[in-house]
């Protein structure tokens, strides 16, 4: 009995420390509730086995009923021995997870002391680095970020929650690197920052020249089109000019910021003046753009129809080819109808050619998206 005793202990240790660790681990994989009947059996049988010893316990008791005392020792080792059973029942159809779990758990230590150990070598790197690169705000954030990380991998190893030291322990490795690569950049931020004010400054002239030839391009809407084809576009001006001077405070802030030894600020506002200046450009694009193709669809209306025309002929093709008219013919006809409206709103001495060039680009894009669809249909097939 006392054998059977110490074999069911033994499997049980080893079950339960893998089912703690499973359950520390991964919680998802619900074995902590799966192993609860089978230790409520250990129990009971750990229970029956303690109370048939402290009663048979002696030569006298032995002796006294001899039988009975058989027949409680026979009862226990079954008890025991099924015990045993069903513990390895259910570890080895766990097995290749509770091995993982039990694995993962021991290097559960290592890991805390790894993270502390980048940790310090991070620290070591910022205290001999040049206390200059030490104030730049990547630096100084990163170094912020590793502290929090160590604070909350301390709190995860007092509340003993495996999982959570894994994560965080983790979090602390990735804040330790994050803080040596700023380290790492800091020497060659400086002369980043330089090259980038200069292309920026050199983009803001460029810029500005571009955006002189706004408003003549804009006079020319207004004086040879409808007046409707440019209504869009009356604040180009206004709103590409703003942008620029906006550019230009940031390029002048930067310059600032360099002189002061702080180029991730001066990064940051050139950054900012490229979307600026990005914004002045679309500005001047959309009058120059828009002038180009009204002059060009009043040269020869008919371009514009006839490549949607031919886009709607292509169209219809390819599903009468893959057997799709019964499903899209009736919808591609009738872009046809749209077409010929377009076409028919050109009339009088100034005809509206943005409003026809805006509505055959948005059958043409009608069209591409039917396509596409039947593309995506005739593929299943």
């Amino acid at each position: 009995m006392v054998s059977a005793f110490l074999d069911m202990d033994k499997r049980q240790t080893i079950a339960a420390a893998a089912v703690k660790a499973s359950s520390e681990l991964f919680p998802e994989r619900g074995l902590g509730q799966a192993w609860k009947p089978i230790r409520e059996k250990c129990y009971e049988a750990v229970s029956n086995y303690l109370a048939t010893s402290e009663r048979y316990g002696n030569d006298q008791a032995l002796h006294r009923d001899a039988r009975t005392a058989t027949a409680a020792f026979e009862k226990s080792v079954a008890e025991l021995v099924s015990a045993a059973q069903s513990i390895d029942a259910f570890y080895n159809g766990n097995r290749a997870h509770l091995e993982q779990a039990t694995a993962t758990m021991s290097t559960i230590p290592v890991l805390g002391h790894q993270a502390r150990a980048a940790a310090d070598a991070a620290r070591r790197a910022l205290d001999d680095a040049d206390q200059h690169f030490s104030e730049y705000p990547s630096v100084v954030t990163s170094a912020e970020h590793l502290d929090s990380a160590l604070m909350a991998l301390a709190q995860a190893e007092r509340n003993e929650r495996a999982d959570a030291i894994r994560v965080e322990a983790e979090h602390v490795r990735a804040a330790a690197a994050a803080l040596q690569e700023a380290l790492a950049q800091a020497p060659s931020t400086q002369r980043h920052a330089q090259m980038t004010v200069s292309a920026v400054s050199t983009r803001l002239a460029a810029v500005r020249t571009r955006v002189d030839r706004l408003d003549p391009a804009y006079s020319a809407l207004l004086r040879e089109f409808n007046a409707a084809s440019s209504a869009d576009l009356v604040n180009n001006s206004g709103r590409s000019r703003e942008h620029i001077g906006q550019a230009d405070a940031d390029l002048k802030e930067a310059v600032e910021a360099l002189a002061a030894g702080n180029p991730e600020h001066a990064l940051a506002l050139m950054a900012e003046a490229r979307v600026h200046l990005a914004e002045a450009e679309a500005c001047v694009d959309a009058v120059t753009d828009r002038l180009s193709t009204l002059r060009a669809v009043r040269a020869d209306p008919t371009e514009k129809e006839r490549q949607v025309r031919f886009r709607l002929k292509d169209a219809q093709m390819f599903a009468v080819n893959h057997g799709l008219v019964a499903e899209w013919g009736s919808v591609l006809d009738a872009q046809l109808a749209r077409i010929e409206r377009a076409s028919a709103s050109l009339t009088g001495t100034h005809p509206d050619y943005w409003s026809y060039v805006v509505q055959l680009n948005s059958v043409s894009a009608f069209i591409t998206e039917i396509v596409e669809k039947m593309r995506t249909r005739a593929g299943r097939h």
